[in-house]
């Protein structure tokens, strides 16, 4: 009997000790952000929040007058003020977790972003699984107020368009903090972010009108890459740039290439998957990197006459020639970020950090400055054909005039 009156003591005890769900919040209580965005204004900040509404998300019926999310819009002298401010129009308090992606204005980067993105990495409601982008020619409040057709929510259409796009086409790279900051703190690397532009008319855009036709007159695009000195957007890599840029850097998981061919046409070929060894090392006191890049592709498509892929020598001649085309494509970025932004962005100081860390000790200091824009590349591409696709050459040289 002491016994049990002893373990039932203990019981009582032990949940005294328990905190229950004391920080719980109701669903109904809260307002589901999706997306976000924040501009400067003056020497404040405006912080825009794409906010779900469940009953519109969720309802079977069609013809609804309401829009699936609103937006709501905050300034302040800081982040934290701004968006403890939107307590004044939003009936419920925002919740951040479920965040797909942030976007920042063009000239709040080119001020400086690092107070940004303590915050976003500081504050426990942020998760670090969120896409960062960088609107170009436009503000992060515009580009949220634009209505999407297929993903009735734009903030699930700007995470799932950018998540396809980095896997399916290399110009453009989803980031998430985590890998933001990493590359913010890394000595040998600058970071670079997508860009994000609004085409067509953005006032048809942000209305409900943008989404009735099957024509949408204003779409929301993913477009180059932003490039950034420490946490500065500094400038722009074009489709051609990025593309390069990705093909440096190791991400390019499928792609689309052609070759032009030599009457008339072209050979498309679908990159399947790349390879990118990058190797460091000191020729008369100075450093310089070998760059390795393995292609493969298959053959997609056929639009000239005449060309026998049934030969091996036209697969090795065309392999040949488009191996001195992405060597030109890595070359020309290469020479043109060494040029014009003078900032390391593609981590070759990183990876001479790794093989060489004394000599990177001493140059470190002036590698942006010095080292990066006189460094010497050689790059080395193997471009492999794997298959021509379903069928051998083209019917198109049967065809007769």
């Amino acid at each position: 009997m002491k016994r049990i009156s002893a373990l039932i003591l203990l019981n009582l005890a032990v949940s005294l000790l328990l905190s229950g769900c004391w920080s719980r919040r109701e669903l109904n209580d809260l307002a589901i952000a999706v997306a976000a965005g924040v501009d400067k204004v003056g020497d404040r900040y405006r912080l825009s929040v794409q906010v779900a509404i469940p009953g519109q998300v969720a309802s079977k019926k069609a013809g609804s007058s309401q829009a699936p999310a609103t937006l709501y819009t905050a300034e302040g002298d800081t982040l934290f003020e701004a968006a403890r401010r939107m307590t004044q129009i939003s009936p419920r308090k925002i919740y951040f977790p479920h965040l797909r992606v942030f976007l920042i204005g063009e000239s709040m980067a080119r001020q400086g972003i690092a107070e940004i993105l303590d915050f976003l990495l500081r504050d426990h409601e942020f998760r670090t699984d969120f896409f960062l982008v960088v609107t170009r020619g436009v503000t992060a409040e515009e580009t949220l107020k634009i209505m999407t057709p297929l993903e009735t929510i734009p903030a699930n259409k700007l995470f799932n368009s950018l998540q396809t796009a980095a896997k399916a086409w290399s110009p453009s790279k989803a980031v998430t903090l985590d890998e933001l900051i990493n590359d913010l703190i890394k000595e040998g690397k600058h970071p670079v972010l997508t860009g994000l532009e609004i085409s067509g008319d953005r006032n048809i855009g942000q209305t409900k009108e943008n989404i009735l036709n099957i024509y949408t007159p204003s779409q929301l695009q993913y477009s180059g890459l932003a490039v950034f000195k420490l946490d500065k957007l500094i400038g722009w890599l074009d489709e051609k740039d990025s593309r390069g840029y990705r093909f440096l850097i190791g991400e390019v998981k499928s792609s689309v290439g052609f070759e032009r061919c030599k009457n008339q046409g072209k050979v498309v070929l679908e990159i399947l998957k790349t390879n990118t060894k990058t190797k460091g090392k000191i020729v008369d006191s100075r450093p310089e990197m070998d760059i390795k890049v393995y292609v493969e592709a298959n053959v997609a498509s056929v639009e000239c006459r005449g060309l026998d892929l049934t030969k091996p020598e036209t697969i090795t001649e065309l392999e040949t020639r488009m191996e001195e085309k992405v060597t030109g494509l890595l070359e020309s970025v290469i020479a043109k970020v060494q040029k014009e932004y003078k900032v390391d962005i593609f981590g070759f100081g990183e990876v001479l950090r790794r093989s060489h860390p004394r000599v990177w000790a001493k140059m470190k200091e002036d590698w942006n400055e010095y080292y990066f824009p006189n460094l010497k590349t050689h790059i080395q591409v193997d471009y492999t054909i794997r298959r021509n696709g379903t069928t051998g050459n083209s019917f198109l040289n049967e065809l007769k005039e």
